[in-house]
């Protein structure tokens, strides 16, 4: 599978991941997230999705699959540290 298929899948994980934290109560921890969530939480979340994947389709078209490797490792433990979030917050009850 390429890597770019990946980098694309981990953006949506991050994004699905990011709401359902949001719904369980987590905070956006980036401090550019949060400036783009002035519009709304999904908003400014899917605004970063639209401009990682511009970042990465530039990436894509210079030639730097190497740079798009190592991002998608930080996405992978991105959707990780997501997931553990979840895991931690206290059940809605």
């Amino acid at each position: 599978m390429s890597v770019v298929y990946i980098f694309i899948y981990l953006q949506l994980l991050d994004l699905l991941t990011t709401l359902a934290g949001f719904r369980l109560g987590a905070v956006e921890a980036s401090p550019f997230i949060r400036l783009l969530m002035h519009a709304g939480p999904a908003a400014g979340v899917i605004a970063a999705k639209v401009f990682a994947l511009g970042l990465g389709a530039y990436c894509v078209y210079l030639k730097k699959q190497k740079l798009i490797r190592w991002i998608t490792y930080w996405y992978g433990g991105l959707v990780v540290w997501n997931l553990m979030v979840m895991l931690a917050a206290p059940a809605a009850g």
